[in-house]
């Protein structure tokens, strides 16, 4: 079983902690599908890429399945945090919109009534993600919180966004990048 960590090009929040996960040893280059780029590590992580928004790119965890034969555990989507605050957080939060009804559109991707199931070890990333803001000064500068769930896309399994915000100058500080990288 392996998990997979998706990127975008087109966001730099997810830009930075994808380098800096595939900065770090044993990265090899993966299978490509559909103008996903892989990259795959001997822990059983594989990082995909592409140039699309994040939140429509719907059955990664199925589509990966089926190309490869390996079984996905759980999926990690990198992506910015925007709110009005402007105030710079990191945030965790599952996927889904079930508070839309079917024949509601939904504006950041997802199938109205829908949740992915939530990464149960959202809790423990949580603490890890304080501790390591921490140890790299980012706390009190920036709040480390848990959002609730409001986009897509769609998956089958467990699933969670790893988040910087809220801000372009935020969402493309490489202290942050690292931070988030090395919640992997």
């Amino acid at each position: 079983m392996v998990t997979l960590i998706v990127s975008t090009t087109i966001d730099p929040a997810s830009v930075g902690p994808a380098s800096a996960l595939l900065a770090m040893p044993t990265w090899a280059p993966g299978p490509s599908f559909e103008g996903v780029r892989s990259y795959v590590n001997e822990k059983g992580v594989r990082l995909l890429q592409h140039d699309k928004s994040i939140v429509v790119e719907d059955n990664l965890d199925i589509r990966w399945e089926e190309l490869t034969n390996e079984g996905v555990d759980n999926v990690i989507f990198l992506s910015k945090h925007t709110a009005v605050s402007n105030r710079p957080a990191l945030t965790i939060h599952p996927i889904g919109v079930p508070h839309l009804k079917e024949g509601d559109v939904s504006p950041q991707g997802g199938k109205p009534g829908w949740a992915a199931p939530p990464d149960p070890r959202m809790g423990p990333w949580m603490r890890l993600l304080k501790k390591l803001a921490q140890s790299h000064n980012l706390i009190p500068e920036f709040e480390i919180t848990m959002e609730a769930t409001h986009h897509g896309p769609v998956t089958s399994k467990p699933t969670m966004f790893l988040e910087i915000g809220s801000t372009l100058e935020y969402w493309k500080r490489q202290d942050a990048a690292q931070v988030m990288a090395l919640a992997k």
